[in-house]
């Protein structure tokens, strides 16, 4: 809808966070974005501090060049490079996604996405468990029983619960402290970190009705359970910390799997669990490197064809060692994801940003920045909604600065000499 200079969109989505909201009205006047209702408090500091304009042209440490200088230094770091590393790609959408992996393909570079610093474990643990899916539309259409494990919903997804949780059913939260989602839910049971196995597996035995040794508390989480016709537990960090967090994601998939599992004809239960992902397409990277390469993450082409081992090809790991010599990073705020180490050893390499926050001098990185438009703003494209539904982006501001799809075009197009 346009009124005069003034346009109104319905139906926006939102990136900012796994949820990908669809239902904001945006309104943009004079170039920018002015007003965006039923944004949350993230988001709408994002959409209100976008523009017509992106500033600048690209930058080689810290000194703006013409387009086609940092694109000719981008094809000489990456020919350079015997062991790049493409890291990122949840800020992207599937276009940008799929010119990630087809570069790293063409440099038999490794390739791996914000999941290796988040959701990697739960990746792992579905891998050897399978897991039961259900859609969001689902869940607030259906549950009846709703838990936040490790998560905190309220201060991280701050239209989750409004958007996909039923009035009428219950919050439960299971957390090592009292959280902002805590303070709304029915029950808060605290369990510290290093026992969250120990109280997976004691909610498993009791499910199926085995004899054991158990609290109060999760006696009646597990009759709560087990009473309830739809049920999903959604979970974050506070799972997927800590050398043996895979196993402790087995253990909530299993106990899925067993409160799924009907002896009585009469029984007609269904439970779920579901990641609470983090950036606003990082279920994208794990399908578009899914369906690219057989594999959703810290995926190595090295020897010609894709090759995964999460710990031996994922970023963090790579660069602790010190075996990247080259990086190419899309969206510049996912370097932040890094553990401290990694950070460190990406100061002292060669490396290509696009996308995002313009690196500062203070940083120690931006060695080569692209700026670029920005999906769902500039752009067009289709992000994934943390339950791996697609969500199309639409356009709210006309820009001529290339998308990240545009850059890494470019840049193979340049190594492979078709230009």
């Amino acid at each position: 809808m346009e009124l005069g200079s003034r346009i109104v969109r319905t139906d926006v989505a939102c990136t900012v966070c796994g949820c990908v909201c669809d239902d904001l009205r945006v309104t943009a006047e004079g170039g920018r974005i002015v007003a965006a209702e039923g944004a949350c408090d993230l988001a709408r500091p994002w959409f209100l501090g976008q523009t017509s304009h992106i500033d600048g042209r690209p930058e080689l440490n810290g000194i703006p060049v013409d387009w086609d200088v940092a694109y000719a230094r981008a094809a000489a770091i990456l020919k350079a490079a015997r062991a790049p590393l493409v890291y990122g790609l949840s800020r992207s959408t599937t276009e940008g996604q799929r010119a990630a992996v087809a570069l790293a393909d063409f440099l038999g570079a490794t390739i791996d996405t914000t999941a290796s610093s988040g959701h990697a474990p739960s990746i792992v643990a579905l891998q050897q468990v399978g897991e039961s899916t259900c859609t969001l539309g689902e869940v607030k259409q259906r549950a009846d029983f709703v838990l936040f494990w490790g998560c905190d919903p309220v201060a991280t997804h701050p239209r989750h619960i409004e958007r996909y949780c039923p009035p009428a059913a219950p919050i439960f939260v299971v957390d090592s402290e009292e959280t902002a989602t805590a303070k709304i839910a029915e029950i808060l049971l605290r369990i510290p970190p290093d026992r969250n196995w120990d109280a997976l597996w004691t909610l498993r035995m009791l499910a199926k009705g085995i004899a054991c040794e158990a609290s109060p508390e999760l006696v009646a989480l597990a009759a709560r359970m087990k009473a309830g016709r739809f049920g999903v537990v959604f979970f974050g960090s506070g799972l997927t910390r800590g050398r043996l967090a895979h196993r402790t994601v087995e253990a909530l998939l299993q106990l899925v799997t067993d409160l799924n599992d009907h002896t009585e004809p009469d029984t007609r239960r269904r439970f779920y669990a579901r990641r609470l992902r983090r950036y606003g397409d990082i279920a994208g990277a794990d399908s578009v490197l899914t369906w690219q390469t057989g594999y959703p993450f810290g995926v190595n082409f090295a020897t010609g064809y894709p090759r995964y081992n999460p710990g031996e090809f994922t970023a963090p790991e790579l660069l602790a060692r010190g075996e990247v010599d080259a990086a190419l990073i899309l969206g510049s705020e996912t370097i932040f994801d890094l553990p401290s180490n990694a950070q460190a050893a990406l100061r002292d390499l060669p490396m290509i940003v696009i996308g995002g926050a313009r690196p500062t001098e203070d940083e120690g990185r931006g060695t080569l920045f692209f700026p670029t438009a920005v999906y769902g703003i500039h752009r067009p494209g289709t992000a994934y909604r943390m339950d791996e539904i697609a969500i199309p982006l639409r356009v709210l501001l006309p820009s001529d600065s290339p998308s990240d799809a545009d850059v890494l075009g470019e840049i193979h197009r340049r190594l492979s000499g078709t230009v």
